[in-house]
């Protein structure tokens, strides 16, 4: 196997996900991914806001909404729908994902760069309809998967805030090795409760680009996050799960 850095790594990521119906975007810091949420919902939700875009005002109550949560009350309310009352006196209920996968806006961005206790520029996002819902975190062939489960561990406790409390699972690989592991209340994530891959007849999927292919088809990704999502307080994605009803 030839040497791949970090970098190479991603960019060969990012472009895998950009043939599966991800586009790639640019965003440079959190602000950034703030404006890029206001104007997907405003698309997503296009109908509901009859073609008359957040105003503001109306932004900020949404964003008000969506703010302070737990990761338990974000996975909750990722699945419900907000109760608008627009500045004009009408009220609209705005979504944040649909079951349906074509009706979804899919976007994937890398290097964002997060202030909080310290500053963090994390590997690989992606977005549904400006959510940030999936975490990828990379390492080089050869490191110990475990670095990449301590990275999203310190990212969790150091600059993670706002909108990033809506990742509901998360994907480790050094290429060769790859995990998945659901979001959590929890202080840390215990290696014993990140999962391997598998196809229809158990084979485990390590390989990063053969794992794409299967984990990030959008309808089942969608499946996984919003019909298989147990709200349970430790671990938002029901792992126990028949391997088949994921896959088929």
């Amino acid at each position: 196997m030839s040497y791949q850095s970090e970098a190479q790594l991603e960019e060969q990521l990012i472009k895998k996900l950009s043939t599966q119906n991800y586009s790639p975007v640019k965003i440079k810091d959190y602000d950034e991914l703030v404006n890029n949420f206001r104007v997907q919902i405003n698309k997503f939700n296009q109908d509901a806001l009859k073609n008359k875009d957040l105003s503001d005002a109306e932004f900020g109550r949404l964003m008000n909404y969506l703010s302070g949560k737990s990761v338990f009350q974000c996975a909750k309310q990722l699945r419900d729908q907000f109760v608008l009352d627009r500045d004009d006196g009408t009220t609209c209920y705005l979504k944040f994902i649909s079951l349906y996968d074509d009706e979804n806006i899919y976007q994937v961005i890398n290097q964002v760069t997060v202030v909080g206790k310290y500053t963090n520029r994390y590997d690989v996002t992606i977005l549904c309809n400006g959510l940030p819902i999936v975490q990828i975190e990379l390492k080089r062939a050869g490191v110990d998967i475990k670095e990449a489960i301590n990275q999203i561990d310190r990212y969790r406790v150091h600059s993670y805030k706002g909108l990033f409390h809506y990742i509901q699972i998360f994907v480790v690989s050094n290429s060769v090795e790859t995990r998945y592991f659901a979001n959590t209340d929890q202080q840390r994530i215990m290696k014993s409760l990140t999962f391997y891959w598998t196809d229809e007849i158990n084979n485990r999927i390590n390989n990063l680009n053969e794992f794409c292919d299967a984990f990030f088809n959008v309808t089942r990704l969608m499946r996984m996050i919003k019909i298989y999502g147990s709200f349970r307080g430790r671990q938002n994605i029901n792992c126990n799960a028949p391997i088949s009803d994921f896959c088929y």
